[in-house]
């Protein structure tokens, strides 16, 4: 492990041979294969829905539980781990065993094999965030530490682009199996070149007030209450759950959506999903952490108000996008809300690092994580996927038959099937899906009102002597 000497503060963070930048990007590069992997079922849903004939509630656990349930059950132990190790070599070995994971994706014969190869993936990517955020905390001061965790975020929508984008291509002129394979192995790749020109910098080495390096890090408990006892990043955790709930159920059904309600190719949604609205959620992940940061020099409540604004914005411009009866007007309108909806990520982020110490750090970001992801990743496909097939199953019966699932075996009409079935299986598949992500939309506002009062208790609407009193980490 190395144990350079580095500046203090914001002068902090270079590295023999490697600028913070560098690792920076590469962190970037690594993030955003870590949601190409776990989000391309997004794009494949509808191609794996009909091989293997499955319903939405099935695809929805592929995408969530199947992840979640072991990425948020090791998230806490790796970053342990990760207090102690080389983070550098913990991350590589991690990417090299999502990479592979999602590879066998490609391979899968049935739900049950496809289910237990995504529990692989959640198992690999659990090594991932938490010492990636705590590496990034020793590169790069406070004042510039939710920019820097913005710009790391923007591997969310990327990873979501580029899997989009390339699975929808490679569904139609392949398979969703090659798609899988292609989009997994060159993970490898690039968890070599990260163990072989990244080295570990000192931690607490961005820190402004000298930071004492102790021979045992805080506890799984101490860290829990240094965190949630904050009344403020409580409801901050809460509001950010939320929005994972509804931001991964949506996700997973809104490309289907499109396919289902428009009839487009794989390829015309993965363009139109990737590029659209891959760049607005980017656009929205980098200006939430830049303007957060600028605004929360002034007053700290920006960190919170900022979130909770945008997600009001968010929902009805979502609304009004999924409720359009043309396909090309759907998605320009898609650019609007993308912009809101992401810019919670940075401010959320930064509070969290801020808060913590640079020895909780990993350990901080696994137990936010576990939380977030148990809730919103875990369950918030599965519950959209129940929902929809509730609300297909009602507007089949309003079609006048009945059981949806049999009828209509992976959601579309049996080969000789009669017009008028064929119209009635697509008709409640569109519209149905449609129902279920508008509902799914509304739990926005809720989440909304928690970063509202969070704002209250980080000084918006009274002045305080030093609001950033509460969010301000330990000696």
């Amino acid at each position: 492990m190395m144990h350079d000497n580095m500046a203090r503060g914001e002068g902090a963070g270079r590295q023999a041979g490697v600028s913070r930048s560098a690792v920076l990007g590469l962190l970037l590069l690594i993030y955003t294969s870590n949601f190409i992997d776990r989000t391309i079922l997004a794009t494949l849903g509808q191609a794996i829905k009909v091989d293997l004939d499955i319903s939405d509630a099935q695809l929805g656990l592929l995408q969530g539980l199947a992840f979640a349930i072991f990425y948020t059950a090791l998230g806490v132990p790796l970053a342990r781990l990760s207090e102690k190790v080389n983070r550098v070599s913990l991350i590589s070995v991690c990417l090299a065993v999502w990479s592979v994971m999602t590879a066998l994706c490609g391979v899968a014969q049935n739900f049950l094999q496809l289910f237990l190869f995504r529990i692989g993936v959640g198992i690999g990517e659990a090594g991932c965030t938490p010492p990636a955020h705590s590496l990034i905390s020793d590169l790069y001061g406070p004042k510039k530490r939710a920019t820097a965790l913005g710009i790391y975020s923007i591997g969310i929508p990327l990873g979501m682009m580029v899997g989009a984008v390339s699975g929808g291509w490679l569904t139609d002129a392949f398979s969703w199996r090659i798609a899988m394979v292609v989009v997994g192995l060159p993970g490898l790749l690039l968890a070599l070149v990260f163990r072989m020109l990244v080295r570990e910098p000192v931690r607490g080495g961005a820190e402004e007030t000298p930071f004492q390096p102790s021979s045992s890090a805080p506890s799984i408990v101490e860290t829990a209450k240094h965190l949630f006892g904050n009344p403020a990043f409580f409801h901050i955790t809460i509001g950010a759950t939320l929005v994972g709930f509804v931001g991964y159920g949506t996700g997973t059904f809104a490309q289907a959506y499109f396919i289902r309600m428009f009839d487009l190719t794989y390829t015309q949604v993965g363009l139109a999903f990737g590029l659209i609205g891959g760049l607005s959620a980017g656009l929205g992940t980098l200006l939430g952490g830049v303007f957060s940061d600028w605004a929360g020099r002034r007053q700290k409540a920006w960190y919170a108000l900022l979130p909770g604004i945008g997600l009001l914005i968010a929902t009805p411009a979502y609304i009004l996008a999924f409720t359009r009866n043309d396909w090309t007007t759907a998605i320009w309108l898609m650019l609007l809300p993308g912009l809101f909806h992401y810019a919670y990520i940075g401010p959320t982020l930064g509070v969290m690092h801020n808060l913590a110490t640079p020895r909780m750090r990993a350990t901080a970001t696994a137990l936010f994580f576990v939380v977030v992801n148990l809730i919103g990743l875990g369950l918030g496909p599965y519950v959209t996927g129940v929902i929809i097939d509730l609300t297909v199953e009602h507007q089949f019966v309003a079609a006048g038959f009945e059981n949806f699932i049999a009828t209509c075996p992976g959601g579309v009409a049996p080969v000789q099937a009669p017009a008028n079935l064929s119209a009635a299986c697509s008709g409640a598949s569109g519209l149905g899906t449609r129902y279920g992500i508008v509902f799914m939309l509304l739990i926005f506002i809720w989440a909304a009102l928690h970063y509202f009062w969070a704002a209250k208790h980080m000084g918006w609407l009274k002045q305080r002597t030093s609001p950033a009193a509460h969010l301000e980490p330990a000696d």
